[in-house]
């Protein structure tokens, strides 16, 4: 079933420097603590631990853009265990431009946190200790990298994330991604 007609998605777009972004919203400790709780932590590819230099992988580049997507179904109470069908259309859509970008301007892409889109789910190749299928393709979240997508969203975008209650979606939800780059300007056209 195509679920595209029972949603709107929005993008917004901010863009200030990588170094301004690190400093003002990534709290590295606080929300690996978040992560090591999370059932992927260490089972995920996109998911930490890394086995690079955080900080040198994050400060390559000048510029972050970063696109918050509000994802709003067109009628309330949608069952939370549906979400998936709202999320992953507008995750393919978010990622695949993001690795477009990656090859037009060089930079580095951060995706929405979550389950692998390539493999199918519970099939990673971590969890057995062997190299990523799809390495060309999984980037990390922004908050697998430590940073605060509440205080994010909030403060760039007047976006207050939303949690589903009484096993229902929330009136919208929102997805968080990045690209980091030294391109003069960027025109967003997800």
């Amino acid at each position: 079933m195509d679920f595209s007609a029972h949603y709107i998605a929005e993008d917004f777009t901010a863009e200030l420097p990588v170094a301004d972004y690190i400093a003002r919203f990534r709290d590295a400790g606080r929300i690996a603590r978040y992560c090591q709780d999370c059932s992927n932590y260490g089972r995920s590819w996109g998911c930490p631990p890394f086995n690079f230099n955080e900080a040198e992988y994050l400060t390559r580049y000048e510029t972050a853009l970063i696109i918050a997507t509000k994802i709003t179904p067109k009628k309330p109470g949608i069952p939370i265990s549906e979400a998936k069908h709202l999320i992953r259309p507008e995750r393919q859509r978010l990622e695949r431009r993001l690795l477009e970008m990656e090859g037009q301007y060089g930079g580095r892409s951060f995706a929405y946190v979550g389950t692998c889109l390539y493999c199918p789910e519970g099939e990673c190749t971590r969890p057995e200790g062997r190299p990523c299928r799809h390495p060309q393709l999984v980037r990390p979240s922004l908050e697998a990298c430590g940073f605060d997508i509440e205080r994010t969203t909030s403060e760039l975008f007047g976006i207050h994330l939303k949690w589903g209650s009484e096993g229902l979606i929330p009136e919208y939800l929102t997805l968080v991604c990045g690209f980091f780059h030294d391109t003069k300007k960027i025109v967003w056209n997800g």
